[in-house]
């Protein structure tokens, strides 16, 4: 059974930060309970003051009622209204809001609405109400689990960005070295090919099959050079890719059958984008024969090119089936392919080509079930390019 690190992540962050909550509203609780009871003693310590005629046993009672500096406090008389009189509050804002004091008492009774009551002793009538709110430390302990799980989440966060990194990293280590093991074991019997190809020119015989040979020897040259330029950065050189593509529809229209139509059309380029041209025909390849599979030997390609100042945009569009909705956020993925025989790696190795070896973008346009997909190729134009020569 495979081990699922992302949900083994989750579930030991939800189990921290449950046990971090329960243990957070324990520790408020207990917290509150005793604020409640030094407000308490507070109010039994102003009663002493206020009902004893001899101030000299006062220094206790004094004492409770000085060491607050932290709970405020506001007092109501036995209407419940505002005395005037309130503890550790902001003055400067009691003095220049005439609602301040009103708005704090009325908070502090959603916190607690069962006052502490202070009856004086010479007027059993004369009842003051005392609301208090919470506390500094009471207030950071009661915000503690919403930034641990901030902390939590930022920890799974760079833990999954930095798993998911050297994956790609590996990933891209892997197929670099793919590449080049390929275009290794290919060079071999390509290089025998080209030795035996000349022998049958020099013999003289056979010369009609002679040329095609020597096209499939081309191919797989070609072949070869592609995947040694995927296992490496491949270098970039200013060109004219109107010229790639309209060699690769020629290859293409003799491989894809008498019922399918190809069309072009391009608008003239101010300067030449720098590419690749083996890895830049790889791409259209790709996407041409994703489009002969889409629409099962019958319809139309178009393939369209405009440009502005930045940027040259082509279209490859198709007539074919289209992609799903559930399937297009998936078309990019190694080893997805909806083809009973297929490994699924061309549309990844264009992406990989188009932006990451030449700065750009390939997407899907466009894609609807029925009438067809449209991909969508951006190549970075440069500023100071040279001029496309027509």
């Amino acid at each position: 059974m495979r081990i699922n690190w992302r949900i083994i992540l989750v579930v030991i962050a939800v189990i921290l930060v449950s046990g971090t909550i329960f243990y957070s509203q324990y520790v408020a609780g207990k917290i509150a309970t005793e604020e409640r009871m030094y407000v308490t003693v507070w109010v039994e310590a102003q009663r002493t003051i206020l009902n004893s005629y001899d101030t000299s046993n006062l220094n206790l009672a004094t004492f409770i009622s000085s060491e607050n500096q932290e709970i405020p406090i506001i007092e109501t008389n036995e209407n419940d209204s505002t005395t005037g009189n309130y503890l550790n509050l902001d003055s400067s804002l009691v003095a220049s809001d005439s609602t301040y004091l009103q708005s704090k008492l009325e908070e502090f009774r959603r916190y607690n609405n069962k006052p502490i009551v202070l009856v004086m002793k010479d007027n059993p009538y004369t009842a003051n109400h005392y609301y208090y709110g919470q506390s500094k430390l009471l207030k950071e302990v009661k915000l503690y689990p919403l930034v641990q799980l901030i902390i939590v989440a930022l920890f799974i966060a760079i833990a999954i960005m930095a798993v998911q990194s050297h994956y790609r990293s590996a990933q891209n280590q892997l197929w670099a070295a793919m590449a080049r093991e390929t275009a290794h074991q290919l060079g071999t019997p390509v290089s025998s090919l080209e030795g035996w190809l000349e022998i049958l020119k020099q013999q003289g015989e056979n010369q009609q099959i002679v040329p095609e040979i020597a096209k499939d020897v081309k191919r797989l040259q070609l072949i070869t050079d592609r995947f040694g330029k995927i296992g490496s950065q491949p270098k970039l050189e200013p060109g004219d890719p109107f010229e790639q593509i309209d060699q690769m529809i020629a290859y293409m229209k003799k491989r894809s059958g008498g019922q399918v139509q190809f069309e072009f059309t391009k608008q003239p380029l101010a300067v030449q984008p720098k590419f690749s041209a083996p890895l830049f025909d790889w791409v259209i390849e790709n996407l041409i024969k994703n489009a002969l599979d889409a629409m099962e030997g019958k319809g139309t390609i178009a393939i369209e090119a405009h440009s502005t100042h930045e940027e040259l945009q082509i279209d490859v569009t198709d007539t074919g089936k289209g992609i799903s909705g559930v399937n297009i956020n998936k078309v990019f993925k190694p080893g997805f392919t909806t083809k009973k025989r297929g490994w699924g790696l061309g549309l990844p190795l264009s992406k990989r080509i188009i932006e990451e070896y030449h700065g750009g973008k390939l997407f899907v346009r466009w894609s609807e079930s029925g009438k067809g997909t449209s991909f969508r190729i951006i190549l970075p134009l440069p500023e100071d390019g040279s001029p496309l020569q027509t």
